[in-house]
């Protein structure tokens, strides 16, 4: 099993990884607002972190909660649930749809690790 592992510390916040996930995903479009991947910006620490919307399941929805990132709110409420709920996740914006990282397909081959020059972003198998 794979993970995408982060090193927050590297990201300059260039959003490439944004850039890639959403032409691998939407035949060349790019729209962060499509991509598995998000870069916020903590202007009090003056730093960049990644948001990698995770793996979803089948279960039914069990509570809402709000998630706070970057100072945005998001409702948690939604049919399709991340394998943790305090997980992050992103929806489509066309279709509302729950987005998750797929790694790029199978074998894994995540366009995000690939594009990121810093090294903020590597596999690590588990």
């Amino acid at each position: 099993m794979i993970r995408l592992k982060i090193d927050h510390g590297k990201c300059t916040g260039c959003q490439e990884c944004e850039t890639a996930c959403s032409m691998k995903h939407y035949t060349n479009e790019v729209n962060p607002k499509k991509s598995r991947i998000r870069v916020f910006e903590d202007e009090e620490e003056q730093r960049f972190f990644l948001i990698i919307a995770g793996p979803t399941t089948t279960a039914e929805c069990t509570s809402k909660f709000d998630v706070v990132i970057a100072g945005q709110q998001y409702d948690g409420c939604t049919l399709c649930r991340s394998s943790c709920p305090a997980r992050p996740w992103f929806t489509e914006p066309d279709t509302g749809v729950a987005l998750k990282c797929d790694f790029c397909g199978d074998p894994p081959d995540p366009h995000c690790v690939k594009v990121c020059e810093k090294g903020a972003l590597s596999i690590m198998e588990i």
